[in-house]
């Protein structure tokens, strides 16, 4: 599936650059994909980001992946995770336009999995947090959310160990939880495990009533 560049602008003002798969006749759900931390070489061509962006089309969601504000050609500098939750609810919006009346997933990993889980935005269908560290953001809005999450972690996580994140979000509402044997925090030899749980979460999340 062929994917075309594109531009929008978040509520501040930050132009961002993204890029968008064409979309198919009634897609269940679309996806929009967060990448990991911008200070520490994260872009939307970071591997993982990658490789569900060609993944996830070839399955039928239609998905949009972006530069957060600072990285590669999206204006803006890095913002704490504060302006990059903006950026997330514009490439929502993008979404929404696109593929009015279809309920929207955010997918994100690391970094972006933290400000993913950091925005509910009423548009949306429910979250794939891959490899969370869940430490950039002071409170995450999804955790009491009704709507289905599905959390996707590495065993050998170096930034976050998995029994730490399942303890951190055993309260949170319609949560579930894989751990990816043998993997680490960027997935190396692991991507087609971590597309496999990323389809069992956006099937759940499309599933009627989540």
């Amino acid at each position: 599936m062929s994917a075309h560049d594109l531009r929008f602008i978040a509520d501040d003002g930050v132009s961002l650059e993204g890029e968008l798969t064409d979309t198919v006749d009634a897609p269940p759900i679309a996806v929009v994909l967060c990448h990991p931390h911008p200070q520490y070489g994260g872009s939307m061509r970071s591997i993982v980001i990658s490789v569900l962006f060609a993944e996830l089309p070839a399955a039928g969601y239609p998905c949009l992946r972006f530069n957060f504000r600072g990285v590669e050609g999206s204006s803006g500098a890095y913002s704490e995770g504060i302006g990059e939750s903006l950026d997330v609810v514009a490439a929502l919006t993008t979404m929404a336009r696109t593929v009015p009346g279809v309920p929207i997933a955010l997918v994100g990993w690391s970094f972006g999995a933290d400000i993913s889980l950091g925005v509910a935005d009423p548009r949306l269908a429910g979250w794939v947090a891959i490899a969370p560290p869940l430490r950039f953001r002071a409170q995450f809005a999804a955790a009491n959310d009704a709507r289905p999450k599905h959390l996707v972690l590495a065993e050998h996580d170096e930034f976050r160990q998995p029994d730490d994140v399942r303890a951190t979000v055993a309260d949170w509402r319609d949560t579930t939880v894989a751990v990816i044997p043998g993997a680490s925090h960027f997935f190396v030899g692991r991507t087609d495990r971590v597309v496999s749980e990323t389809l069992a979460g956006l099937a759940r999340i499309a599933a009627p009533g989540g």
